[in-house]
């Protein structure tokens, strides 16, 4: 038996991989839309909230495609 994984194995793993990273960047930019508004720029805090939102769609999708893989 091989130890080299599949590319569906490699797949998976890179899902998960995107899923965790994804959800680092929506902390982040949630994080900084906070800053943003208390720095008196509420409308780069809307579209840094706006991008976290799409990312966590975007996670979301990922964490789907990982599930047709198991």
């Amino acid at each position: 038996m091989s130890s080299e994984l599949s590319e569906m194995d490699k797949l998976s793993h890179l899902l998960e991989h995107w899923q965790e990273h994804n959800e680092e960047h929506v902390a982040n930019y949630k994080k900084w839309a906070d800053r943003a508004d208390a720095n008196g720029r509420s409308e780069t805090g809307i579209l840094l909230r706006e991008a976290a939102d799409v990312t966590a769609r975007v996670t979301g999708l990922f964490a789907r495609a990982k599930e047709t893989l198991d």
